[in-house]
Formats: C-alpha cells, structure tokens, sequence
C-alpha cells in the first residue's frame, strides 16, 4: 500500500504543477473581472459620449462632456495596467478570450469618441496607441468593436436628427460636406467587405454584419423621414421601431 507520507521522487514535479494551475487560475480570474469592469467602464463613457449635441459635431468635445468622459478612460487605462503583467509574452494569446470583451467595448467608446470629433474613423494603430503597453489589440477584437461602434452611431445620428431637424455633418446648402448618411453608407461598404474565412470572427460575424446593416437602415429612414416628411413632423420626433422589426443592438 503506498504510503502518502514517504518521499517520492514525483511529489516535486507533481507540486510544480499544482501551483502552476494555482498561478494560471488566479491570473484568469484578475483577467476576467478587469475585463468586465473595463467593459461597464466603456459603457459609462459611450452613454457621456451620446449627449453630445449635433452643434458640437466633428469639434472637441465639450467641456462638460471631457469632464464626465476623461475620468472613466483614466479609470480603464489603469484597469489594463492591473492586468500587463498578467499578459506577458504567450499569456496574451492564452487569455485573449478572456480580456476580449472587455477591449472591443473600449474600441467601441474609442472610435466613437473619435468619430464625433474628426468624423472620421479610428485606425486600429491609433486604437493600439490608446492602450498601455503590453495590452495587445488583436485585429478580430478591432474590426468586432467597430461593428458596434455602428449601433452607437445609429443612436446618436437619430436622436441628433429629431433634436435638431438637421443631418448631422450636414454643411449649409451648397456645400460640399459629409454627413452622418454618407458616412455609415461607406462604412457598411467596407464592413460588408470583409472575408472572415479561416479567421476567429466566422462565429460572430453574421450577427453583427445584420445587426450593422439595419442600424445604417434606420439613419437612412429617418434621413428620408427628415427631408420627405420633415416639415410635417414637430422638432424632437422621434421615429418608433416596429413591433416586428425590432433588433437587438449590442452594447446598448
């Protein structure tokens, strides 16, 4: 009968891995409760970001708004920089899913901040930028947060429209400006675009692709109620969703 008492030449190799699994099990709980608390930090950001009035489009943000935004990106910067260490070298890779949600929700408030500022679309270098070093952006995780990024933009593009009888972007007649349309239109464009062959977005990109194109649908209706319709309509109409054409819209 073996005795759990004598020596053995396995026991050492045996608790080398014991505390191997202990390390790994108490990095991928660190990892996954920065992650969500950098996910409901995004979402606090995102909700300051859609107050943001049309007047103030592709302009710096407002005073009142930077003071309630900056301080929850500060709060996410130093979440990520809880985690570094728990992300060295092949650990990166080995909780990525882990860490993932939480970054495509900070790409998700990143380039819509970046959008209402220049009207433009953030790069996923600059998104890498924005990060502290050793935080790794993986491309899937960059193009997933710009799919929502779109929802946001729906939001804020509709209530901008009803709140100020304009199409935000929109220059004075004769110009030869952008607006909010024009842009979700070519953003569809190249998301529609994207072969997701052999690459780890097959499993959530059909989901997003139908969810991105009836946001764009949405603006574009109430584009076309704002210039078909607009004058028979009071000013903070908005547009009701149908019963049967409701659609679920992630990071709402």
């Amino acid at each position: 009968m073996f005795n759990s008492s004598s020596s053995s030449p396995f026991m050492p190799m045996f608790e080398s891995f014991r505390a191997e699994l202990d390390e790994h099990h108490d990095r991928r709980e660190r990892v996954i409760k920065a992650s969500r608390d950098i996910t409901a930090t995004s979402k606090k950001a995102i909700f300051s970001l859609q107050r943001v009035p049309v007047a103030s489009f592709s302009r710096p943000l407002p005073p009142q708004t930077r003071k309630s935004v900056d301080p929850f990106i500060g709060t996410i910067m130093v979440l990520m920089s809880s985690i570094t260490p728990d992300l060295v070298n092949l650990n990166a890779w080995r909780y990525q899913s882990q860490v993932s949600p939480g970054l495509q929700e900070f790409v998700e408030a990143a380039a819509f901040r970046h959008y209402l500022t220049t009207q433009r679309l953030i790069s996923l270098a600059d998104t890498q930028a924005l990060l502290p070093r050793g935080i790794l952006l993986t491309e899937e995780d960059w193009i997933l947060g710009i799919f929502d990024t779109v929802g946001e933009m729906m939001r804020w593009g509709i209530t901008g429209i009803a709140m100020s009888g304009q199409l935000p972007g929109r220059q004075p007649e004769g110009g030869n400006g952008r607006d909010i349309v024009m842009d979700l239109r070519e953003l569809r464009l190249h998301l529609e675009s994207i072969n997701a062959k052999g690459s780890g977005l097959n499993r959530e990109l059909p989901k997003k692709m139908g969810v991105m194109k009836t946001c764009v649908e949405k603006v574009e209706n109430a584009a076309y109620g704002l210039v078909v319709r607009g004058k028979e309509r009071p000013r903070g109409w908005v547009p009701e969703a149908r019963e049967d054409n409701r659609v679920e819209v992630e990071g709402y």
